[in-house]
This record gives C-alpha cells, structure tokens and sequence, in this order.
C-alpha cells in the first residue's frame, strides 16, 4: 500500500489549493484518526508513505502502527522542510536487513537543489524458504519526487539517483537481483515520459522541454536507459 497523507503544515501552508475542500475535514485531528481507520481497514503487509510529518510521526503515526504489528522506517527531506517518506512493514512477515536513505540534494548542483528524498529498505520474509536461501530479500523503495510541474528534469535525475541505488542494493555478488518493490508519489502522469522511462527502462529525451518529462510524450533520437 502507498499513501500521501499530506502533511498538515505544508497543507496549511498552501491553504490556496484547499479552497475547494470541506474546512471540516483538513484539520490533522480528523485526518489523523481516518488515515489509521484506513490502514488499519487494508492492512497491507507493506506500507509506503509519503509526506509524513515528522512531529506527527515521531509522536503518533508511529506509535500508532507499532501498536498494530509494524516496524518503521523514516526518512526525512533536508533542509527546512517539516516532512518525509516512511517504510513500514509487519514484523511478522518480514525482518529489517537495512535501511538506506536517499538524498537527492546535491550542493553546487544546480539541477539536484531540491530536498526532494528516498528510502530503499532491504527485507527478509519470515518463512522456511528464506533460511534456505539467506541471500532472498525484497528491495522496497519510496520516494516523493519535486512536485514542480515546469521541472521534469529534475524528476527525472531524481529518479535516476532512486534507481541507481535501488540497483546496487537489490543486486546480488553473482549479478542476479532479488525483487523491487518501487512505491512513490512521483507527481507525474502515467502516460508521461517519466513513467514510460519506469515501465520500460528507456527514455528518448532529445529535443524535450524539460516541463513535458512529466506530461507528454515525444519520438525524439537521444535515449536515457536504465538496467
């Protein structure tokens, strides 16, 4: 299950793209009690979420999912931002291997200057199959890439850094990868360039404007691939 559950101060920060919404229902106090209704209802083995507080995880979210039978993981975005993305899972189907955090900022880097994150968990299902086999784990990995919709771009070097270290914890010594579970809110149409570079590993770029990586699709030479 994957899930932004939109934090409250970046909510109440932008209280313009709310305007339509019921005032009844934006308060954290309602959301809070019906987001857990709701996870509690789908009761995933793995969950992803995105834009979590961190007040709001440290003191409730993540009590709150403990108390069901989850393990948490947490990766706050850098700089000043109040959110992040959290991984979590029952402890009763899987153990925690790593934790690996994914900071797409780069300083002087002036197309990775966002604090946009990631996080890439390495997990061993608790079954007989998983003993037999020690090097079996399933790589799980969220993220929330830049909401800009002028900055295709730098979704897409956002993603790359995401896969690129997806890659090299999922691949085994002898080249064989254990299985990916990629979870997200990627801001990005399903019929955009972003997604067709997800779902086919490949990306002809030459020509794009950079605002169209996320929307519309063009037939241009120069290609981005990834393995």
């Amino acid at each position: 299950m994957s899930y932004n559950i939109l934090s409250q101060q970046l909510l109440e920060d932008n209280a313009y793209l709310y305007r339509h919404c019921d005032p009844d229902v934006l308060p954290w106090e309602y959301r809070l009690h019906n987001l857990l209704a709701e996870i509690q209802h789908h009761n995933a083995d793995i969950l992803c979420l995105q834009e979590v507080q961190e007040d709001h995880y440290e003191n409730q979210i993540k009590p709150a999912l403990q108390a069901l039978g989850y393990h948490c993981e947490y990766k706050k975005r850098t700089g000043k931002k109040p959110d992040g993305c959290a991984v979590v899972f029952k402890t009763s189907r899987f153990s925690l291997l790593s934790s690996n955090p994914v900071e797409f900022f780069r300083p002087g880097d002036t197309l990775l200057d966002r604090d946009n994150v990631g996080l890439v968990v390495l997990l061993r299902p608790n079954n007989s199959f998983s003993h037999l086999n020690p090097s079996s784990f399933i790589c799980v990995a969220n993220t929330h890439l830049l909401y800009n919709p002028r900055r295709g771009d730098i979704k897409l070097a956002q993603l790359a850094i995401l896969l690129a270290e997806i890659n090299r914890l999922s691949r085994l010594p002898n080249g064989q990868v254990n299985p990916v579970v990629l979870c997200g809110d990627f801001n990005s149409a399903p019929w955009s360039p972003l997604y067709s570079f997800l779902t086919t590993g490949c990306l002809q770029y030459s020509g794009m404007q950079i605002g169209m990586v996320r929307i519309l699709c063009h037939s241009q030479t120069d290609q981005l691939t990834y393995s």
